[in-house]
């Protein structure tokens, strides 16, 4: 099966390369752990409590978050989104079984927030989520690729 719409398997190094420091910093920033990177950036809106709105301006910033954020992003995506090395349909049908059950779960754990998860704690759930999916898509596929290989070595 020719699957044109995945990346080359060269970039699922560079993902994992990404992934592993962004994962660590993304935790670290969870337990407050937090670098100060203030600069002039641009900001489409801005609006923090108890001061006015401020549309499309530059604004003096702390972007730590931010560049978390679009690493754990663009690592997940390499690593989600690149080719194996050999690609094959039985490969193509785990990937989209994964994304099927990560799909499920995000989802179902983000009802569950909806339901019981209050204040500023659900904006942190909301958070969480922008990644979830990406990153139990991650853990299933490579999780039945492994147990599939070592099936395969057992039975040799």
């Amino acid at each position: 099966m020719v699957s044109n719409y995945l990346l080359p398997n060269k970039y699922k190094k560079v993902g994992w390369f990404l992934l592993i420091p962004s994962l660590v910093l993304g935790f670290l920033l969870t337990i407050g752990i937090e670098y100060n990177i203030n600069t002039t950036v641009f900001a489409f809106w801005f609006d923090e409590i108890m001061e006015d709105l401020v549309l499309f301006s530059f604004i003096k910033e702390n972007i730590y978050n931010e560049i978390i954020g679009v690493c754990l992003l663009i690592s997940l995506a390499l690593v989600a989104f690149s080719k194996e090395k050999n690609e094959d349909e039985y490969i193509s049908r785990v990937r989209l079984d994964s994304l099927l059950w990560a799909t499920y779960i995000n989802y179902g754990l983000l009802f569950l927030a909806i339901i019981f998860i209050y204040g500023i704690p659900f904006q942190t759930i909301m958070i969480y989520n922008m990644f979830t999916i990406l990153l139990i898509f991650i853990i299933r596929f490579n999780l039945v690729l492994f147990i599939t290989k070592r099936q395969m070595e057992n039975e040799k």
